[in-house]
């Protein structure tokens, strides 16, 4: 019996959106069948994060000689650390019929769709920039100056989305959460 290979979901939005929330209410859902892609990343973990479930956590040094090994499948600095999605992990995954859902930041996930382009791409928007500022303060993980650091950039990344194939207002968690399942269904269903 020859297994599907499992999608490739780009998953994208401005920091503090609400992401992981809605990503922790969809990997449960069996129908789904979700992957999370763990990225590699030089950020410090923070409270909570466990090595290998939420990032590969590493130093410059590493990170650079996966870049120049072409060990990954995108790459980007983000406020001040780099992440990137490591290839061999996506692939095993997907041919094990599983669908891959990579968290990743804008110029990363251009470089994705860009390798992949029947990658299915989801980004999540606030329902305004001044609730976006309010949910990164409320968390209270950051200083004053990234907050203001990610706030801006948010407002500069919002104007850049029109390539993402789906867009999803994060104004009402549940019915963000239902909208990403649907669109799911929907690609695996064709």
């Amino acid at each position: 019996m020859n297994m599907k290979k499992g999608l490739l979901i780009v998953y994208s939005g401005v920091s503090g959106v609400g992401k992981g929330t809605i990503l922790a209410k969809l990997m449960p859902m069996e129908e789904l069948n979700l992957a999370y892609s763990v990225s590699m990343t030089t950020r410090k973990p923070r409270e909570g994060e466990v090595e290998g479930v939420n990032y590969f956590f590493v130093d410059k040094k590493r990170f650079m000689e996966a870049v120049r090994n072409g060990e990954l499948l995108e790459h980007a600095r983000f406020v001040e650390n780099d992440y990137g999605t490591p290839k061999d992990y996506v692939e095993k995954m997907r041919n094990e019929g599983k669908n891959v859902i990579l968290e990743i930041e804008i110029r990363g996930a251009k470089q994705v769709l860009e390798k992949c382009p029947d990658a299915l791409s989801i980004y999540i928007v606030p329902p305004s920039i001044e609730e976006l500022e309010r949910r990164l303060r409320e968390r209270s993980t950051e200083d004053e100056q990234t907050i203001m650091k990610r706030v801006s950039k948010a407002k500069k990344e919002l104007k850049e989305i029109d390539f993402y194939e789906h867009i999803v207002c994060n104004d009402d968690l549940d019915k963000a959460v239902e909208e990403v399942r649907q669109i799911i269904l929907n690609e695996m269903n064709k």
